[in-house]
């Protein structure tokens, strides 16, 4: 026998052997008081029967959807094979009538397997070259054969699902009449059109009819849904979206029209004016992930990009990343995400108000709401998108040559992963060290009378600036320097009162602050001079050696620095940076996954004199009006609502930060260089680089709280704003051991001004001492020596109290860096 007449008889006799099998067990099912004889036939039933016949019929993936906290703004498509399933009654009925019309006319009459289709084709595949060339299948069994592929769970059961052997088509049969019994019509056709391919990235008929024609099943007119069932037998053979092949897709409707005509579900006069009508086709591919999200307006690519970071790190979606993408792609959740449109809205436009997109210099800002962790909105004057061929030069000079990453980009640059660490955040870290003043038993008028520069009991690794000693100065000492409290000190930014405050409560309690609200320390450099945050986080001896944390020299981002202050907001809660509201799964059922974590970590008590002293840099007042000078000045009076928050510049204006916040929202902003971030550009290219940070933080916060109303700040304790009041000796004109044994018998610590004051007291003794009258327990007292000549007056009242200091330019900040010790040693002036 020719080996091409082997392969007829082969074929024709395996579509008989199925037929004959198929139509006794048929029979036998449907007539039960018919014998059948023959031991043939009874062995072949028996055989039959062994078969399986439940079929294990797993959920097709099915797109995640991710939307704004509204629950009705799309934000991103998750999936990877482009399907949503839908009832049966939100599908035109001429689309369920087409698809039967094209695939299985004879649906409605058979019980899965269609005799009368198994013997057209073996007649037909008889007369073939040697292979099938007319199949046998009905719907059910198409739906078979798709199910198995999808629940299969290794790469064998999808080569048995889908080979074409005799076995294969048994046990297809045999699923097929299983599934009759199990499901009726209407359900089996809702799952077939649910389950099937349609070409363009397109499966089921929710996604074919949107890739196709941008609308909804339950729109389709006729001529789109016999377009439609026509491509299922070759999706990619009559694909109509691609103009080499719409023809076929043409011919291939117009037999499904014939077809429905013949089954009498249509006219013919409806058939020729489908034909005739025009069709608009689409062809467009959904959009999937965060670079192709449906709308760009709003620039929330890279909170989605954030969203997507975050779920592959839950433990709850899967047990490594790979289970847990598969679940996100596949899933078919309604993710309700924790963005509020105003609020992102906001943040994008003050930030391109700021500096427009195609700057090499990012202006950087996160939003979020204290007491749940949420994030509310993340934007940078950037496009998040992989399309980086028109990119700028990347600034970096140790990266001369390579690309850079603005315009475009899809780098994690305000949450920080991969190998982007963060960046220099300046004096706002002046609130870690206050915190951990406070939990030691330090209050918000603990004064300490300040100096420029100052010489530290840290240590240099490099220089003899003050004998091999950090020492910091301020920016403007005029405005600065004198006996500062917490409330002045912060509002006026004074590096010499948070390092010796920072030497009194150990920098190893003022990095265990920054990390319980949440700094991460990514940076990791293996170069001490560079002051490694990383070990620096995870070595407390090592922090105890660097005096400058307290000013802001180590990395982050701004969603860890807006988590850090919203923390405080919310009274010590710290919450995790979420970016869920809530998840449900394909049957709409909310699901128990993702819950927030939040506890405390800072007293309230003391969170809450953190905030009141927090009041001042912006411009507010504290609760017991101890506010006095502010490097954020107009800040409150552009929100026009209690704020808190921090300024901060770092030395050689490398970045500049605004974190602003109400008891609502807190957002923090950064002004940097993504690629260079110890750039010493930004002031050249820029001026000063507090106009566009600061622009984009405290409008992007006006803006935001516009349909808010206004929530006050909760004050401390007076215990914590004051502690113990008690008098200060008067120990004017005595001799300074006298004085300094006073001042410590009655619970002070003591210093003594180097430099003489004139006054009526006798040359070398006490002139006075700051403060004087009353003040908190364990404060510092100044005492300054008299040189004589009567011309300053010793009495203990005159001596100026914390605060008292004033200057003429305080509200609008005071310029920076022009004290001569920042030319000779730019890197100890430190940040304000």
């Amino acid at each position: 026998m020719r080996k091409r007449d082997h392969g007829v008889f082969v074929n024709t006799a395996s579509l008989l052997v199925c037929g004959l099998l198929a139509g006794i067990v048929v029979a036998a099912a449907a007539f039960p008081v018919v014998a059948v004889s023959g031991l043939a036939a009874k062995a072949s039933v028996d055989a039959f029967d062994n078969l399986p016949s439940t079929l294990t019929e797993l959920p097709p993936p099915q797109i995640s959807y991710v939307y704004a906290s509204d629950a009705k703004t799309l934000l991103a498509m998750f999936y990877d094979e482009n399907r949503r399933d839908v009832h049966l009654t939100d599908i035109a009925p001429v689309m369920q009538q087409a698809i039967v019309a094209a695939e299985d006319q004879r649906f409605y009459q058979h019980h899965g397997v269609d005799m009368k289709g198994v013997a057209r084709a073996a007649v037909a595949n008889g007369n073939s070259s040697g292979q099938v060339s007319q199949g046998a299948s009905t719907l059910t069994q198409q739906y078979v054969r798709q199910a198995l592929t999808y629940s299969a769970r290794t790469n064998e059961e999808i080569v048995a699902a889908t080979e074409q052997t005799p076995a294969r088509k048994l046990r297809e049969m045999k699923y097929a009449l299983a599934i009759e019994k199990k499901y009726n019509k209407q359900q089996i056709l809702e799952r077939y059109l649910n389950i099937s391919s349609f070409g363009h990235g397109a499966y089921g008929v929710y996604a074919a009819s949107e890739v196709y024609f941008g609308k909804d099943p339950k729109d389709l007119t006729l001529g789109e849904a016999s377009l439609l069932a026509g491509l299922v037998k070759a999706p990619s053979a009559y694909d109509p979206a691609d103009p080499d092949k719409l023809t076929l897709a043409l011919q291939r409707r117009d037999y499904v029209l014939r077809q429905m005509v013949t089954l009498k579900y249509i006219t013919q006069q409806q058939a020729d004016e489908a034909k005739a009508a025009k069709l608009t086709i689409v062809g467009k591919r959904s959009p999937e992930g965060c670079a192709s999200m449906p709308s760009q307006d709003t620039g929330a690519g890279f909170f989605c990009d954030f969203l997507y970071r975050w779920w592959l790190e839950q433990p709850d979606f899967g047990a490594d990343a790979f289970a847990r993408e598969n679940k996100l792609k596949s899933g078919g959740y309604k993710i309700i995400s924790s963005l509020d449109v105003g609020t992102q809205t906001a943040l994008k436009k003050n930030v391109e108000n700021a500096l427009a997109t195609g700057s090499p210099y990012a202006v950087m800002t996160a939003a979020v709401e204290p007491g749940t962790g949420k994030v509310l909105g993340l934007a940078t004057n950037r496009n998040f998108s992989n399309d980086q061929s028109h990119n700028g030069s990347n600034t970096n000079p140790y990266k001369k040559g390579q690309v850079g990453n603005y315009p475009n980009t899809t780098a994690p640059l305000l949450t920080g992963g991969g190998d982007i660490v963060g960046y220099q955040a300046g004096s706002t870290f002046k609130m870690f060290t206050m915190v951990a003043a406070l939990e030691k038993g330090y209050n918000l008028d603990y004064t300490i009378n300040t100096t420029s520069p100052y010489k530290s009991k840290y240590p240099v690794l490099s220089g003899d600036a003050c004998g091999g000693m950090y020492c910091p100065v301020n920016a403007t000492p005029s405005w600065m320097n004198g006996p500062r409290n917490m409330w002045t000190g912060f509002g006026r930014s004074v590096n010499t009162y948070f390092v010796p405050l920072e030497e009194r409560v150990g920098a190893e309690n003022a990095v265990d602050v920054a990390k319980r609200l949440g700094i991460q320390f990514r940076a990791r450099s293996n170069d001490p001079k560079n002051a490694a945050d990383y070990e620096l986080a995870n070595s407390p001896g090592y922090a105890n050696g660097w005096g400058a944390f307290t000013l802001g020299v180590s990395a982050t981002t701004p969603l860890d620095l807006a988590n850090a202050y919203a923390t405080l907001a919310a009274d010590g809660t710290y919450c995790a940076p979420t970016p869920i509201s809530e998840i449900r799964d394909m049957d709409d059922k909310k699901l128990d996954l993702a819950k927030p974590q939040c506890h405390e970590v800072v007293k309230p008590d003391v969170a809450r004199a953190a905030v009141d002293a927090a009041r001042c840099p912006l411009g507010d007042q504290s609760a017991f009006g101890r506010c006095d000078g502010a490097t954020g000045q107009e800040v409150r009076g552009i929100v026009k609502r209690p704020v808190a928050g921090k300024t901060g510049t770092t030395d050689g204006d490398k970045t500049a930060t605004l974190v602003a916040m109400t008891k609502q929202i807190a957002i923090a902003g950064i002004l940097g260089d993504p690629d260079w971030p110890l750039t010493d550009r930004l002031r050249p290219a820029l001026g000063d680089p507090h106009k566009y940070v600061n622009k984009a933080v405290e409008y992007a916060l006006r803006d935001a709280m516009a349909d808010k109303p206004a929530v006050n700040f909760t004050a401390p304790s007076k215990d914590m704003a004051f502690g113990k009041r008690t008098s200060v000796p008067a120990v004017a004109c005595k001799s300074v051991a006298d004085a300094k044994s006073a001042i410590r018998r009655v619970g002070f610590d003591v210093t003594v001004d180097p430099d003489p004051v004139a006054s009526d007291c006798p040359a070398g003794s006490v002139a006075k001492t700051e403060p004087a009258g009353d003040t908190s327990r364990g404060s510092l007292v100044t005492i300054y020596v008299s040189k004589g000549g009567g011309n300053q007056d010793s009495n203990q009242g005159q001596g100026g109290g914390a605060g008292t200091v004033r200057d003429p330019n305080q509200g609008t900040g005071p310029p920076r860096n022009q004290n001569p010790r920042c030319k000779l040693f730019p890197a100890l002036c430190g940040t304000f």
